[in-house]
């Protein structure tokens, strides 16, 4: 069966329809939501999130990138335990931009994935 989700952010195609992905992209999403929501910001679920954007404006160093790694992992078990088992988190900081390297395997198939999510530089 093949099914299709909304993309996000939400936006239309190319004919003015909704855009909608695959599963493998939706899976993504749904780690980028996690990773870039800061909690406090959704109002029905205040805790959602991990704040990771905060941390751009942190003095970098390895305490921060083993504190981070821990906070992303927790994060992402906590959201996402239901869609996906998270193998490894690996955090590094360059000018400003922090790059989180997250590999998981979802549930659903057992496939493992590896993405590399990139913030705005200085945290924008």
């Amino acid at each position: 069966m093949n099914t299709s989700y909304l993309d996000h952010p939400l936006r239309l195609d190319g004919r003015g329809h909704v855009a909608t992905i695959e599963a493998d992209d939706h899976v993504r999403d749904m780690v980028y939501q996690v990773l870039f929501t800061s909690p406090g910001e959704r109002v029905n679920r205040p805790d959602f999130g991990c704040g990771l954007l905060q941390l751009v404006f942190e003095p970098n160093s390895d305490a921060l990138a083993t504190a981070t790694q821990f906070l992303v992992h927790g994060s992402l078990q906590r959201w996402l335990a239901d869609v996906i088992q998270v193998d490894r988190v690996d955090i590094a900081n360059e000018d400003g931009q922090l790059i989180v390297d997250v590999v998981y395997t979802r549930l659903d198939t057992g496939q493992r994935q590896q993405d590399l999510f990139f913030s705005p530089a200085g945290g924008s």
